[in-house]
């Protein structure tokens, strides 16, 4: 089962203290360099990134691009956060309340399962309103998301990323389960 691994996952990460994902700004169009340089210092990094067709007068070619323009994410201390933000390619850190904001291991584990299916993925700007909701079964199988009406009769399922203000949003099967989840307070 995915949550099972994804909870696993993060028991594994939470072993070491002082240790959590962080949520850095890159300069535009500079997320794959920031990645390189990363990978460079051997710091824990994620870039989702989705592949799209561009069309040119004469041709169309798959692109891959950022999911997130602009962010990348990273796992570590303060020590890799602070070397992080030497770089070039970064700019600084996002921040909540004086602090840099840590960005919980569920939410980077939703887009890693959402963007390993092979449903349609865009980006919402904003949070998405509505009730959370775990999927029982299918490709979003263990995602926690908001459940929202496009209108047409489709169901989407949107996966916020709270301290960027972003919404991660893919259509549903028709046949998918879900569970309603009690709002934290």
């Amino acid at each position: 089962m995915k949550l099972d691994k994804a909870a696993k996952n993060d028991a594994e990460k939470k072993i070491k203290p002082g240790i959590c994902w962080y949520a850095l700004y890159t300069k535009p169009r500079a997320e794959f360099k920031a990645a390189e340089q990363l990978l460079e210092l051997g710091i824990e990094h994620y870039l989702p990134v989705i592949t799209k067709v561009k069309q040119w007068s004469d041709r169309k070619k798959k692109i891959i691009e950022p999911l997130i323009r602009g962010y990348i994410f990273i796992y570590g201390g303060e020590k890799e956060r602070i070397l992080s933000l030497e770089q070039y390619s970064i700019i600084r850190c996002v921040f909540d309340q004086g602090r840099p904001a840590k960005i919980p291991g569920w939410q980077i584990e939703n887009i890693k399962t959402m963007l390993n299916s092979e449903s349609d993925i865009f980006i919402h700007e904003g949070l998405v309103p509505g009730r959370k909701v775990l999927i029982k079964n299918g490709p979003f199988e263990g995602v926690i998301g908001v459940i929202r009406d496009t209108g047409d009769g489709k169901n989407s399922i949107a996966v916020s990323i709270d301290l960027l203000n972003r919404a991660i949003i893919a259509h549903l099967p028709k046949d998918c389960d879900f569970e309603i989840l009690k709002e934290d307070k």
